[in-house]
Parts: structure tokens; C-alpha cells; sequence
């Protein structure tokens, strides 16, 4: 399991993309990107979010953002750009935006957030799969048995743990998008 959490921030300004990547630096590795096709080139499984400015030339952020879908990369993507969000937005796969200029604290506060919200549905994910197991263990072998398992009271040890850090995450939330923004992959 990777421990390293990961950001690529991907402007045309380089001395903006600089800039984040140096804001970002104390809690996350960083790596930057100039323009899209560096961006994709760069990007890989290991990234946990990416910054992504929507008006770049050559291939622009939303085109970008459709490339980082359609490959299925799993990481969350944050537009971070000058551009104010309009309708179009809709049907964009982004997971939050931002209108330049943006904080040093405003970003690192929503790359924080959106990075909890995926460990969250990953965390959700994994609950569900082991309750399912259980009721299936449950639903298939006598009381006695499943009682005196050695695996079966671990597979209830992990259920328990998990749903205890999920209970400590759901009360970190903060605001009513943190807690929406959890559940929408899901």
C-alpha cells in the first residue's frame, strides 16, 4: 500500500504551477505540468489529485479532464483556472473547482478535503464488501460455526475498525459539499 500522496498541477503559467506545487510541497510530493500533453504524459495511478487549469493552448484542461476519465485513472481532478464556471460545467467529471486567483490556505484546504472524500468512498467500498462477506458466511453456515472461526471473528474485527473510522471521518466533515462530495462515486 502506498503511503506518498500525490499531486500534479498542470497550468500554462509555469510560474502559477510553480507556485502551487510549492504550496503543496509539505504535505504532498508534487510534480508539475505546462501544458496537456505533459500533463497526460506525466500522469499515472500514482496520483492521488490534479490540479488542471481549463485554458491552456494546444489541448485545453477539459480536454485533458476527458482523456484522465476515459483512461480511468482514479484520481480526483480539481480545476483550478480564471475561467468562471458556467453551465458547461454540468457534465464535466471534475471533483471541485476553484476561480483564480486562488489562497495558499483556500488550496491547500480543498486538496486536503477532496483527497478525504476519495479515501472515504474507498473506505465505504471495502465496509460494504466485508459486511456482504459476513452475511453471506452468516446466511450460509450454522451459528456454532461461524461462532468458533478463527477467520470469521477477524473478518468482525475489520468490519468493526472500519466502521469506526468511518464514523471519526464522517464527523471531520466539515461542510454539507464535503459530505455530498463523499458519496458521489459511490
Amino acid at each position: 500500500m502506498r503511503n506518498e500522496r500525490r499531486v500534479l498541477v498542470v497550468d500554462d503559467e509555469s510560474q502559477l504551477a510553480d507556485l502551487f506545487a510549492t504550496w503543496l510541497s509539505s504535505e504532498w510530493t508534487t510534480e508539475t505540468a505546462y501544458d496537456g500533453s505533459a500533463a497526460l504524459e506525466t500522469l499515472d495511478d500514482s496520483f492521488d489529485v490534479v490540479l488542471l487549469d481549463r485554458r491552456m493552448p494546444g489541448q485545453s484542461g477539459d480536454e485533458v479532464l476527458e482523456r484522465i476519465r476515459e483512461n480511468g485513472y482514479d484520481c480526483r481532478v480539481i480545476m483550478v483556472t480564471a475561467v468562471d464556471p458556467d453551465f458547461d460545467i454540468i457534465e464535466m467529471g471534475f471533483d471541485d473547482y476553484l476561480v483564480k486567483p486562488v489562497s495558499k490556505d483556500e488550496l491547500l484546504e480543498l486538496v486536503e478535503s477532496v483527497a478525504n472524500r476519495s479515501a472515504y468512498q474507498s473506505a465505504v467500498q471495502d465496509y460494504y464488501a466485508l459486511v456482504s462477506k459476513k452475511a453471506l458466511l452468516e446466511s450460509e453456515k450454522e451459528e456454532s460455526e461461524v461462532a468458533d472461526n478463527e477467520e470469521y471473528q477477524e473478518l468482525c474485527s475489520r468490519i468493526d475498525d472500519l466502521e469506526g473510522r468511518l464514523d471519526e471521518t464522517v464527523t471531520e466533515f466539515s461542510t454539507h459539499d464535503d459530505f455530498v462530495g463523499a458519496f458521489e462515486d459511490i
